[in-house]
């Protein structure tokens, strides 16, 4: 069944102008915030939040996925590159130069929602709890937009494989077929986004605050897990490693999971934003002399 194989060849630059590209992987990672923006508006309109406090959870989970994913690719994967040497030192703030990693966007953004939370929650219905259990549903269809956009790259893919649906990356001087795991992971992104979402049009008044930050956690590390098996290692000391770095950074992600859903069927917290109820206004004065008697 060769003649199945997928000759990829695409061009990452969607156009060129002078020294200036437009990337698919730059569209496709901004698309995934646009579309959590109108997500995550639906969810506010409906829990009765304040949309204007929209525009500032984008802007931090921008700064803290774009941040936190690319300290998280240097800490993790090349330390001695960039911590190395004062060249590679400020090649940090260059994340254009490519090397961003899920795990430290990860960190990032479960640290800025805290933030957020703190800042802008107690005046207006809501906790950490809440906002990690809402931003995961839409982070989940932006997850998957960029591993679209890695395949656009034509990296982060698999090894060799004689499966029909093999892709021969071509740019990279690849002859034979390569399992593409950025749309295995796309793939199980996507299914995870839109179940989640069924859950919370269907089912929010019976869920339990916790239990979307669980599932999306178990799923989304869990599966991240399990096709590290296929990939390619990112980086050279991988390859004497048991587990890759991807699959030992994951663990602990599925664990926090588990938590949080112990923690919501423990605490049997409501999904739903709760609203403190108003406090009776108190009765005016009247300033009407009272009769005497005679």
């Amino acid at each position: 069944m060769e003649y199945l194989v997928v000759h990829w060849n695409i061009d990452p630059a969607i156009l060129r102008l002078g020294g200036f590209e437009l990337r698919w992987y730059s569209l496709l990672f901004v698309g995934g915030f646009i579309l959590g923006w109108f997500i995550m508006k639906h969810f506010f309109q409906r829990e009765k939040i304040d949309v204007n406090l929209l525009d500032p959870l984008l802007y931090t989970m921008l700064i803290c996925t774009i941040v936190g994913a690319r300290l998280g690719h240097c800490i993790f994967y090349q330390p001695d590159y960039y911590f190395g040497s004062w060249a590679g030192f400020w090649e940090i703030f260059m994340p254009w130069k490519g090397g961003l990693a899920s795990h430290g966007g990860t960190i990032a953004l479960i640290l800025g929602m805290w933030w957020y939370a703190r800042k802008y929650g107690p005046k207006n219905g809501f906790d950490f709890f809440w906002i990690v259990d809402h931003v995961v549903i839409p982070i989940a269809f932006a997850a998957c937009f960029i591993r679209l956009g890695n395949l656009f790259n034509s990296e982060i893919y698999g090894g060799p494989t004689s499966l029909p649906w093999g892709f021969i990356f071509e740019r990279n001087g690849e002859t034979v077929p390569c399992h593409p795991t950025q749309l295995y992971e796309a793939g199980t992104y996507l299914l995870l986004g839109l179940g989640l979402l069924w859950l919370y049009n269907h089912k929010l008044e019976k869920l339990y605050r916790g239990t979307f930050f669980g599932i999306f956690f178990i799923v989304c590390f869990g599966s991240r897990f399990l096709i590290e098996f296929i990939k390619n290692d990112q980086v050279d000391f991988e390859a004497n490693m048991a587990l890759n770095m991807g699959q030992l950074l994951s663990i602990p992600f599925v664990l926090l999971g588990i938590g949080f859903l112990v923690y919501a069927y423990v605490t049997k917290h409501p999904a739903m934003a709760q609203h403190p109820e108003p406090l009776p206004k108190k009765k005016e004065p009247t300033h009407f002399a009272k009769p005497t008697g005679r």
